[in-house]
């Protein structure tokens, strides 16, 4: 089956599983007021399960980026002019990279979005790739593993909205309280990043779920599902309960056999239930990622229009 209704949101899935999502207008030219509003509230009215931005910091003068990430807005502060106009669709960062910022910077700036928004806050967390950005904010991700789980348990003792400390390795909270407490009971949900096995592993056993990059392969989510979800059963969880979001890379138009969401629409439709048969629990269209749309060189008329296009035409609902 390819779809279903899900009662009261009118969401699509797929596989009986797989919630359809899509980008927040961050990158390039489409980043601009109108747009995350405008877009936010047409996704929401199109039956689109959630609204996700991405983080990037600058650009190194010598660094060989691509366009998406040559001007981006902070996805903090995007989704909450998003969540100024919306009341339905959920919104999700994927992800923070967590050496950035503190962690009870964060978590007070995540508790006050999902306060905002009524409860409907993902958020995802990374360690980063950046070099130029771990200058830049003074900050190491290394050790990877010891760091991101203290971090979680910082960021979870603060979501109680009772008294908490923390004397860790790499951070520490004194006896203190932060309110007001998230509205999601225990705080926003965190998913972690990253593509290797023992990061995948993490995911699984610590976290929500998993959250994908964009230049992951229809085989690397195959495989990594299967990583996340049996580090969850080894940790005594239910495997089926771990979310596994996955980032789709839009190539509308012209098909390209290396990107499953590439081609016609009923092309990109056959290609997200490829993703449902993976495991993946909710997939989101990235139009970011469409260099007619989240270049900073791109038309930006021709972006907007192009984005209500394929905003459309995938709709769940439709």
């Amino acid at each position: 089956m390819v779809g279903t209704e899900v009662a009261g949101i009118g969401t699509r899935q797929y596989g009986d599983c797989m919630l359809i999502s899509c980008g927040c207008p961050v990158s390039g030219v489409w980043a601009d007021p109108l747009s995350v509003t405008g877009f936010a509230m047409r996704a929401e009215e199109l039956g689109y399960h959630g609204l996700w931005a991405f983080q990037r910091l600058l650009v190194g003068e010598n660094q060989d980026l691509a366009p998406v990430y040559h001007s981006v807005l902070d996805p903090m502060l995007a989704l909450t002019y998003a969540a100024a106009r919306t009341t339905r669709i959920r919104l999700g960062v994927a992800v923070i990279n967590l050496p950035y910022v503190a962690p009870a910077y964060l978590a007070k700036q995540a508790g006050t979005l999902d306060v905002l928004c009524g409860g409907r806050f993902d958020l995802g967390l990374g360690t980063g790739w950046s070099d130029v950005e771990y200058a830049a904010t003074n900050s190491d991700p290394n050790p990877r593993g010891r760091r991101t789980e203290e971090y979680l348990t910082v960021l979870r003792g603060l979501f109680t909205g009772r008294p908490t400390a923390f004397d860790g390795e790499f951070y520490r909270v004194p006896p203190s309280t932060m309110a007001p407490a998230p509205v999601q009971p225990g705080g926003p949900p965190i998913l972690l990043g990253g593509t290797a096995d023992i990061a995948l592993r993490r995911a699984g056993r610590i976290a929500a779920g998993w959250v994908s990059s964009s230049r992951a392969s229809l085989q690397d989510i195959a495989r990594g599902t299967q990583i996340v979800r049996r580090a969850a059963e080894e940790a005594g969880r239910d495997p089926d309960s771990v979310r596994i979001v996955v980032r789709g890379v839009v190539r509308a138009g012209l098909r390209d056999d290396a990107v499953p969401l590439s081609g016609t629409w009923d092309q990109i439709r056959a290609g997200a239930q490829l993703y449902a048969e993976a495991g993946v629990t909710e997939l989101f269209y990235d139009l970011n990622w469409d260099p007619f749309i989240g270049s900073p060189d791109a038309d930006p008329r021709a972006a907007g229009e192009r984005a209500e296009q394929i905003l459309t035409a995938l709709a769940p609902n439709g």
